[in-house]
């Protein structure tokens, strides 16, 4: 399968991947070239670069950049909303075992 110049697949609606549910739960990310969503319960990250061409490809990605943040709109609007979310304190280290020792 050809990739972008970003290193990206190329996305096609039919994948597995391509369910993502806006604030459905803490795992999902949708990509769109080297642009990714990453899905949280109370906020999604956007990160990376999205280079849109003007040829088909371009089309295709702005056209599932377009329908990604139609979704996470839909989603906002359909909820009750707080004010804002509130930062979660930043978890204490946990001690693990080393695997290689």
């Amino acid at each position: 399968m050809a990739q972008d110049r970003h290193g990206s697949r190329p996305e096609h609606g039919d994948d597995v991947q391509d369910r993502f549910e806006p604030f459905a739960d803490d795992a999902t990310v949708r990509s769109v070239g080297a642009l990714s969503f990453e899905n949280g319960t109370d906020r999604i990250a956007v990160h990376g670069s999205l280079d849109l061409t003007r040829d088909k490809a371009g089309l295709a990605q702005a056209v599932r950049l377009r329908e990604t943040l139609a979704a996470i709109v839909k989603a906002l609007e359909a909820g009750d909303l707080p004010e804002a979310v509130a930062d979660m304190p930043d978890a204490a280290p946990t001690a693990v075992r080393n695997p290689f020792a």
